[in-house]
């Protein structure tokens, strides 16, 4: 598949090291790069105490672990809201872009709820327009949640399959931006019972443990779903999706590499660990 081609392109790098790390059976370089690739230090030792820093042994814990995250993306309801958070420069918003691209047999209609950024609104509607995907657009100052509501109405009426909501960019540490997303949730579920059915956040995978930390705060704040991991494109720190696992307990729908609108894939923990480590 192409964008596993592209992955392993990334990847290309630190996979050679890790080849030359295994071949040469040197232990000391293979904990250095596992170190380099954000595992965490205690993870990592466990890691090679039980592979005995064995390729195949490593490779099967590895691959064993992510495919607890390995879960389908599943439409349960008609309209399906989805709501799209995360930090600012996470590849949040092109993210929504790459999704309603992906999910366009499903008749898609973006609301572009970050009503901070007019270049958000901008990127999104530049996005639709080459996509052919309905948007409901916003400016910059209006309530955001006005946004949603507008879309669900509309997503209600004319027969949307999947509302796919982007939300301005925040810490977890921001309370009054993380009240004003509980607000966009309270708002969705007035329109539409459970409403949004998955909140998806979005991690840059090159903020390594940092990134983690927030997915933690995001998770506790809002209700995190499920994961995107974006920006996986030349990235030494892959390895911080096993802490991620480990610790959130939460599926890793699709990664993103790249630009480009059909960049992302739905997770496979196979190939990542191939990408990663090499066959």
């Amino acid at each position: 598949m192409l964008q596993w081609k592209k992955l392993r392109e990334g990847f290309l790098s630190l996979r050679r090291r890790f080849t030359r790390a295994f071949s040469s059976g040197d232990r000391d370089e293979l904990e250095e790069l596992l170190v380099e690739a954000d595992i965490g230090v205690e993870r990592v030792e466990s890691l090679l105490s039980e592979s005995k820093g064995e390729k195949e042994r490593l490779a099967g814990l590895i691959q064993g672990i992510l495919e607890k995250a390995q879960k389908p993306f599943e439409f349960g309801a008609h309209p399906t809201v989805v709501m799209v958070v995360g930090t600012n420069g996470s590849g949040k918003t092109t993210t929504v872009a790459k999704l309603a691209t992906l999910w366009r047999p499903h008749k898609v209609l973006i609301a572009a709820a970050d009503t901070y950024r007019d270049a958000a609104g901008l990127q999104l509607e530049r996005w639709a327009a080459r996509t052919a995907t309905d948007i409901v657009s916003s400016v910059q100052g209006q309530d955001s949640a006005a946004v949603v509501y507008d879309a669900l109405k509309k997503a209600l009426s004319k027969g949307y399959g999947v509302v796919l909501v982007d939300t301005a960019g925040r810490l977890h540490t921001r309370r009054d931006l993380m009240a004003e997303a509980e607000k966009i949730r309270r708002v969705a579920a007035k329109v539409i019972p459970e409403a949004p059915h998955e909140v998806l956040l979005v991690m840059d995978a090159s903020t390594g443990q940092n990134g983690l930390r927030q997915a933690e705060g995001f998770y506790d704040a809002l209700g995190v779903t499920g994961l995107v991991i974006a920006k996986l494109d030349g990235t030494c720190k892959a390895g911080v999706v096993i802490p991620i696992v480990e610790r959130l307990s939460l599926p890793i729908y699709f990664i993103g590499m790249g630009e480009q609108a059909s960049d992302i894939v739905p997770f496979c923990a196979a190939e990542f660990t191939s990408a990663l480590l090499g066959e």
